[in-house]
């Protein structure tokens, strides 16, 4: 089957058990309300698009290209960003659940997490500089050789961060949630 080319399309409450996904390229659409759960989106393109209310639960984003793409009110867990494709890979992230997903190893420079659930997700290795977590749930969350320069934490909570293995220069954080960046240490610190 020919990849397809589809651009400035509306998708409403596409359900992937009734009409899969065509491989090809997907520019400046929006997806409102489908159910990708379990979709395959191996290879697909996606350009200038936005997702608002979806379901994209365990897709499989093998070689998939997310450029300049909105995630909005999306529940996307266990999502494994590390396997999209590299180039270009840009996305902004609001109110969305990407409990368990999996950005291991990825460059997400400047990306925007806002007001998002981001429980026990693998940051391990990660270029997150620049980065913004406005409002953010970082519980359970990994932060292993990760760049974390520049990144904004002033209203993420739940976090640990171990500044010892992370390059953290310049980032930010705030009260009281910084003490995030002692826990290794089994110290006790009482609020006056």
């Amino acid at each position: 089957m020919e990849p397809v080319f589809i651009e400035d399309k509306v998708f409403h409450n596409s359900d992937i058990t009734q009409s899969p996904l065509a491989k090809g390229e997907y520019e400046k659409c929006t997806f409102k309300d489908c159910d990708f759960s379990n979709a395959n989106f191996k290879e697909i393109k996606f350009i200038d698009c936005e997702f608002v209310g979806c379901n994209l639960s365990l897709v499989n984003v093998t070689k998939t290209a997310f450029r300049d793409i909105k995630f909005r009110g999306c529940k996307m867990l266990g999502m494994q960003f590390q396997n999209c494709n590299p180039f270009g890979l840009a996305f902004s992230i609001d109110h969305c659940n990407l409990t368990h997903s999996s950005f291991f190893k990825t460059k997400l420079k400047n990306t925007l997490f806002k007001q998002s659930q981001l429980v026990e997700v693998d940051f391990s290795e990660t270029d997150l500089t620049g980065c913004v977590f406005d409002n953010c749930d970082l519980t359970g969350t990994v932060f292993e050789h990760s760049i974390l320069e520049n990144a904004d934490f002033r209203t993420a909570f739940n976090y640990m961060i171990d500044p010892e293995i992370n390059r953290m220069k310049k980032a930010r954080f705030s009260l009281p949630e910084v003490v995030g960046l002692l826990n290794k240490y089994d110290i006790d610190i009482d609020a006056r």
